[in-house]
């Protein structure tokens, strides 16, 4: 279970299923101060926590909760993944298991 710092808890193996399921292998931070309904960010990691999160409205996916995140060994930080959304390139994480699986 990883603890969210503005509470909360998630189990890190639903985000793995989670990123799985989109079949990119990654996903891009996109923590963004806004309410949630004005994140432009619908497929980013701070996105999918605020689904779960006991406050919709604060950014969730902080560099603390990536760090927790990456302790797991499930994931590891990546720079220059491309985002969905936007189409720029950003930091996230990566499924640690992508790498033996070609993504």
């Amino acid at each position: 279970m990883i603890r969210l710092s503005y509470g909360g808890r998630f189990d890190e193996h639903d985000l793995v299923e989670y990123i799985k399921a989109t079949g990119r292998g990654y996903i891009i931070q996109g923590q963004q101060a806004v309410a949630f309904a004005h994140h432009t960010k619908p497929n980013s990691l701070d996105y999918w926590l605020r689904q779960i999160a006991p406050n919709r409205d604060t950014k969730q996916a902080d560099n603390a909760v990536v760090r927790r995140l990456v302790r797991t060994k499930l994931f590891r930080v990546a720079h220059g993944l491309r985002c969905p959304d936007s189409g720029r390139f950003c930091k996230g994480l990566r499924l640690a298991e992508a790498r033996t699986m070609g993504m």
